[in-house]
């Protein structure tokens, strides 16, 4: 997938790249003697990742390294059709690690280019957040063997809206997707249309014009999926007066909510929290239907010749504290480095920096349960029959 991150900023960009601070980390230096624990003196010493370039900071490998002795060679990959790629040429060989997004699991399913996990071997599995973690067991799930799929770096798509010109007419200040289509937003919206008319499905499931979980369902059957959104579609094209503009960027996002007259959106995480620093009368938050969330993973290679290192490293990144200094370095800051995404360990963000729990805190921890409504596994047709609605609504 590729949408913005949460930290730094350069243009026209990408989800991943908007907040990318650093490119492909390898250590090889040989650093000793070593102490190193018994579970991973069956491996070279070497561990091998293909992932998403950012996604391991300096701070991370380093204290994998002196913690085990094992060195990462870490080779970048910049979208899921190059994991596969990659990984189809080698037939998995020369690869422990890949990071596929979760919603890529049909793409994978049969390729018997991954092997499932063995959860008795990553103790802190209990630390990761239990919607991500379902989802391996759900949808990662290949030939009732197992999860396949682990969550690691995720991301949201919700609410913002100018502080100076509106609240939210809820106990905790809790938005809706709902709010954007309220008579006094005529006008002010800022939406992409594939993900808010999505935005529109779960709003329309809460007031039973649509029946509950109908946009999720949408994903296993077309004839399904066509009469969702024949009833989404319907209620986009009769409002689209609420619409301002539609996005389609990071820097239109931002630039829109301080200078072209919108008020509330439904954006990316990154945008306003760029703005919330700089001390703009902008707020994000996850809206009561739960914020659309992707996620990326770690998926073991079914030819990695390093597994007890590949799980050692799986099971140091769900630990609380690495977990959380990898976000944006916490405590050590540029030191240790940072993705500058959300972690899928529960609690990490404690041991990110004070601001990065505040936001945080602002963002998820309103409601007692954080509720994500994460993209599902998407089957080959889904892409173009959604694009026949979307086209109707902007085009209207």
């Amino acid at each position: 997938m590729s949408n913005s991150a949460r930290l730094g900023c350069p243009t026209k960009v990408g989800r991943r790249r908007f907040i990318r601070h650093c490119a492909a980390v390898t250590t090889a230096a040989s650093v000793g003697p070593w102490i190193v624990s018994s579970d991973v003196l069956a491996s070279s010493g070497q561990l091998n990742i293909l992932m998403w370039s950012g996604y391991l900071p300096p701070g991370l490998i380093k204290s994998f390294k002196a913690k085990t002795g094992i060195d990462i060679n870490h080779t970048i990959i910049r979208s899921n059709e190059d994991i596969l790629d990659r990984m189809k040429i080698t037939g998995g060989k020369g690869f422990d690690i890949v990071s596929p997004t979760s919603m890529r699991s049909l793409q994978w399913s049969s390729l018997n280019l991954l092997q499932p996990f063995d959860y008795t071997r990553i103790k802190n599995l209990s630390n990761v957040h239990n919607q991500l973690r379902a989802i391996g067991d759900a949808e990662w799930n290949f030939d009732a063997n197992g999860a396949h799929w682990l969550p690691h770096i995720w991301g949201s798509e919700g609410i913002a809206w100018r502080t100076d010109k509106w609240t939210p007419p809820r106990d905790g200040g809790i938005p809706s997707f709902g709010d954007l289509w309220q008579p006094d937003m005529t006008g002010k919206v800022m939406i992409r249309p594939h993900s808010g008319m999505l935005g529109v499905g779960l709003f329309l499931e809460t007031t039973g014009a649509l029946s509950p979980g109908a946009m999720r369902q949408a994903y296993a059957d077309e004839a399904k999926m066509r009469k969702t959104w024949a009833v989404v579609t319907d209620f986009c094209v009769k409002n689209k007066g609420q619409v301002k503009l539609f996005w389609n960027d990071a820097d239109k996002q931002r630039v829109a909510l301080m200078s072209e007259g919108v008020v509330m959106g439904q954006l990316w995480e990154s945008p306003p929290i760029t703005l919330m620093r700089n001390g703009d009368p902008v707020q994000y938050r996850a809206p009561l239907e739960g914020p659309l969330v992707w996620a990326d993973g770690m998926s073991l290679s079914a030819r990695a010749e390093n597994l007890e290192a590949a799980y050692s490293f799986i099971d140091y990144c769900f630990e609380l504290e690495p977990a959380g200094k990898s976000i944006d370095g916490g405590s050590e800051g540029q030191l240790w480095g940072g993705h500058g995404y959300n972690s899928a360990v529960a609690g990490a963000e404690r041991y990110a920096s004070e601001r990065y729990a505040k936001e945080f805190a602002s963002i998820y921890s309103r409601s007692p349960q954080i509720k994500l409504w994460i993209w599902p596994q998407e089957p080959y047709w889904y892409a173009g029959v959604r694009s026949e609605y979307t086209n109707r609504f902007v085009y209207a």
